[in-house]
C-alpha cells in the first residue's frame, strides 16, 4: 500500500497525490451510482424488526424535489442521526470523521458533543484513509458520469460529462446534497452525498463515495463548515465489502 504522509499539525494521515490519482483511475470514484441488484439468495432470512423512526425521518415537502419518508421499522437505531459524546475532542468544530468499520460519520460540534450519522461506505472507501478538505457543497447536484464508469455501463452515456450529466431530481443517485472533498487543491473525486436507502447503511454498496440518507445529508450540509477537515479512519474490515459497483 502507498505510504501516507502525515500532517505536521496533527497525527492524522494525509493522502498523497499519487494515491489519490491511482485510486481515482482504478475505481471511477465520482461515479456514485446506485448499486446494481444482487442475485437473489436461495433463502432470504426474515428482515429484522426495528422501532419506528424519529420524526425527522418523515417526508420533506419544502425541497425542490420530493424527499420520501424513511419507512418505519426499516432503519436500525444505531444508524439514526443522534447527538453523542464527541470521540475526537481535539478537533475543531466542523471536522467530519468517517469510520468505515462502523459505517458512522461524526460531525464535531464542540469538544464535548458530536452529531453522529449512519452511512454506507463505497468499496474503494476501504482503501481511502487520511485527511481531505471540505471544498464546497451543492444542493441537488448534477451527476456527471465519468468515462471509467461508462466503459462498464454504456447505458449511462447520456449522463456523461460531455453530455452535461444527469439533472437533479429523484432519479439522480447523488441525492439532495453533495459535499466535495479536495486535498492540496486537487479534487479527490470522493463525495459525501445523499440518496442512500435504509438497507444500505452499514454496507459497502457504492462505487467509492460516502452515501447518507437524504434527510441526514441535508442536516449535515446545513451544519457543515467550509474548509473543514474530513478525516477517514483506516479500515480493518475488508470482509464488509458485500456489494461492489
Amino acid at each position: 500500500m502507498t505510504r501516507l504522509l502525515c500532517n505536521k499539525d496533527q497525527d492524522t494521515p494525509v493522502l498523497t497525490r499519487r494515491k489519490l490519482l491511482s485510486l481515482a483511475a482504478a475505481a471511477g470514484l465520482t461515479a456514485c451510482a446506485r448499486p446494481e441488484p444482487e442475485p437473489a439468495a436461495p433463502e432470504t432470512p426474515a428482515a429484522p424488526q426495528y422501532p419506528p423512526v424519529p420524526d425527522f425521518y418523515h417526508a420533506i415537502t419544502d425541497e425542490p424535489h420530493p424527499v420520501p419518508a424513511v419507512p418505519d421499522g426499516s432503519l436500525a437505531p444505531e444508524y439514526w442521526r443522534q447527538e453523542v459524546t464527541n470521540p475526537w475532542p481535539e478537533h475543531p468544530r466542523g471536522t467530519i470523521v468517517i469510520d468505515p468499520n462502523d459505517a458512522l460519520l461524526h460531525f464535531v460540534e464542540s469538544p464535548e458533543r458530536a452529531m453522529r450519522y449512519g452511512v454506507s461506505v463505497g468499496a474503494a472507501g476501504f482503501d481511502w484513509e487520511g485527511t481531505a478538505r471540505l471544498q464546497f457543497t451543492r444542493e441537488w447536484p448534477v451527476w456527471k458520469v465519468p468515462e471509467s464508469m461508462i466503459l462498464r455501463r454504456p447505458e449511462l452515456e447520456p449522463y456523461s460529462v460531455a453530455n452535461g450529466g444527469m439533472d437533479p431530481g429523484p432519479d439522480n443517485p447523488m441525492g439532495a446534497r453533495a459535499l466535495y472533498l479536495f486535498q492540496d487543491g486537487v479534487d479527490t473525486l470522493y463525495r459525501i452525498h445523499g440518496d442512500a436507502s435504509p438497507w444500505e447503511l452499514g454496507r459497502a454498496v457504492s462505487s467509492g463515495c460516502i452515501r447518507m440518507l437524504n434527510q441526514d445529508v441535508i442536516d449535515l450540509n446545513d451544519r457543515s463548515v467550509h474548509g473543514a477537515a474530513v478525516i477517514v479512519l483506516p479500515s480493518q474490515k475488508p470482509e464488509l465489502l458485500t456489494s461492489v459497483y
